[in-house]
């Protein structure tokens, strides 16, 4: 097999890749696969230290039985009938991406999406995740430091890692702010690593209602803490996860005490929001800057003020609940948003290390593999047909 690690086209850039030189060198030395990588100025790993451990720098890959990246490859870059592997944001009908879903059909191109890649159980073996919440949690406090004034970050795009980060974090002093935390995923356990390093405390979501501290504390919440079934029955979690659409949003006590929200779950369409666009526009609406990490676009959303995502340049804009439309940041009477798509960018290294260090030990064997139903489930696009699991996706195609 020969594997080609792709130049990413994708504007705005991302600098992140699927495996990093030492990687690159192991697969070539250990497992006798030939490995190059396509020339770029950009990747945060540069084209020297690739080829210091051996590792071919090419311009040409048309050749390659398997061509890897991270983000959307642009249309024109597509070459007909080759294997891509990458995050084509397209499974959960993304409209923005259905061009390049309709492309990859056209082209007759196998695409084994990394994001549907499962386990027998259906549980993700890879994901950029855990960075995201990492990156994501740093910036929603760099953003209300932003807002108050109260204190100050550097950016993490500005660090060289997270040793560096951790070091800022020991010597920041935080007022006492209330923070909640969704999710218990790999991105709200990045986010809550960072909270942790940060020296805040947890606390029960009932004393975090009703509690008032003169220190800054958070509260990790799962799906029965904001969520009640429309019928008042039990919270069912396996009932939740087959029937979202029966479930009603029980946040509002936490958005009347919180300041800052991070975002870190995993939304199902059917799903209710956390609130609504009317509530957040009432006085009791207390919280003052999101970061969703999530970054389903609305109206499709759990959170209804992420209207579109933010960049690494621009990470913040403000949001205004009397008329749900996008104004300027940090102003009276306004929320602030975090919505970047692309988090772990502004920690390529650690970010690209840990996925590469997944893909060799939790996909690279199925993909080795003569016939592995792992890669099966994650074929989106197959010899110009939807996967056998991605069916449903016909209509979104066909627009």
């Amino acid at each position: 097999m020969k594997i080609g690690i792709i130049r990413e086209g994708k504007v705005p850039p991302d600098t992140r890749v699927p495996l990093d030189p030492q990687q690159c060198a192991l697969l070539r030395s250990e497992y006798g696969l030939d490995v190059v990588v396509q020339s770029s100025p950009i990747r945060i790993f540069k084209d020297e230290e690739y080829a210091a451990v051996g590792v071919p720098i090419v311009e040409y890959i048309g050749d390659c039985d398997l061509l890897l990246g991270v983000k959307e490859v642009p249309i024109d870059d597509l070459i007909p009938g080759k294997t891509y592997s990458f995050f084509s944001h397209t499974h959960k009908e993304q409209v923005y991406n259905r061009p390049l879903l309709k492309a990859m059909l056209d082209r007759h191109i196998h695409l084994i999406d990394y994001e549907v890649l499962t386990d027998k159980f259906g549980r993700r073996v890879i994901a950029f995740g855990y960075f995201a919440g990492v990156v994501g949690a740093h910036n929603g406090f760099w953003t209300y430091g932003q807002r108050t004034g109260e204190f100050s970050l550097p950016r993490m795009r500005d660090l060289y890692n997270y040793a560096e980060a951790k070091e800022v974090y020991a010597k920041l002093e935080l007022p006492p702010i209330k923070i909640a935390l969704t999710g218990t995923g790999r991105v709200s356990t990045g986010a809550a690593q960072v909270l942790e390093d940060m020296g805040i405390r947890q606390v029960s979501p009932v004393d975090f209602i009703n509690q008032s501290y003169d220190e800054p504390v958070y509260v990790q919440l799962v799906s029965r803490d904001y969520l009640r079934h429309k019928d008042g029955l039990p919270f069912d979690k396996l009932h939740f996860y087959q029937h979202p659409e029966q479930y009603v949003s029980a946040f509002d006590p936490f958005a009347e005490v919180a300041d800052l929200m991070l975002n870190g779950i995993y939304w199902d369409n059917r799903a209710p929001a956390f609130f609504s666009q009317e509530q957040m526009g009432e006085e009791r609406f207390n919280i003052k800057v999101i970061a969703d990490i999530t970054c389903d676009i609305a109206p499709v959303s759990s959170i209804p003020s992420t209207l579109r995502a933010s960049t690494i340049a621009e990470p913040v804009f403000g949001y205004d609940s009397k008329t749900g439309t996008e104004v300027a940041p940090y102003e009276e009477g306004v929320i602030d948003m975090m919505t970047i798509d692309n988090l772990p960018s502004e920690l390529p290294r650690d970010a690209s290390t840990a996925f590469g260090k997944m893909y060799i030990e939790q996909v690279l064997p199925h993909m080795l593999a003569p016939n592995s139903a792992m890669i099966e489930r994650a074929s989106i696009a197959r010899h110009g047909r939807l996967g056998p699991q991605f069916g449903y996706l016909m209509d979104f195609v066909n627009g």
